[in-house]
Order: C-alpha cells, then structure tokens, then sequence
C-alpha cells in the first residue's frame, strides 16, 4: 500500500476546536515532513472535537477522535 506519515490523535491538540485537519493543515504545522499518504494513530488523548481527514486511521484513533466529538473522513 505505501508508507504512510504518520500522527497520534494526541498531536492534534495544536489545532483549534471545531477545525478540519487533513494532510495539508498537518504539513503546514511541520506535523508531518512527505507528501503523500497520511495515517493517524490512537496514541495519546484528544480533548478537541475536530474533523479530521486522513488516507486510514487506526481503530483508537477513530474512537478518540469520535469521543471528543469529531469526526473522521477517509480520502482516496
């Protein structure tokens, strides 16, 4: 499938409340360097309730970020 950059849901935090976050917003903040496909790992708590859109995420990332009151997106 690829390699993936990937980010814990806790790195999220530096974004504000009710923000979308996908690649674009990820790599601006310097959270992740490549272009390319991006995973999000469950590691860590997220305390924002965000939209977030990434290539796959993790079964603890889904709930956490689903716990917070986000939401999740997968893009193609």
């Amino acid at each position: 499938r690829g390699d993936y950059a990937v980010v814990n849901v806790e790195k999220l935090n530096d974004f504000r409340k009710g923000s979308t976050v996908g690649p674009d917003e990820l790599r601006t903040a310097g959270l992740i360097k490549k272009r390319g496909l991006v995973k999000v790992l469950g590691s860590g708590e997220l305390t924002k309730d965000l939209k977030v859109r990434a290539h796959a995420f993790s079964v603890g990332a889904v709930e956490r970020i689903q716990a917070a009151g986000g939401s999740v997106e997968v893009i193609e």
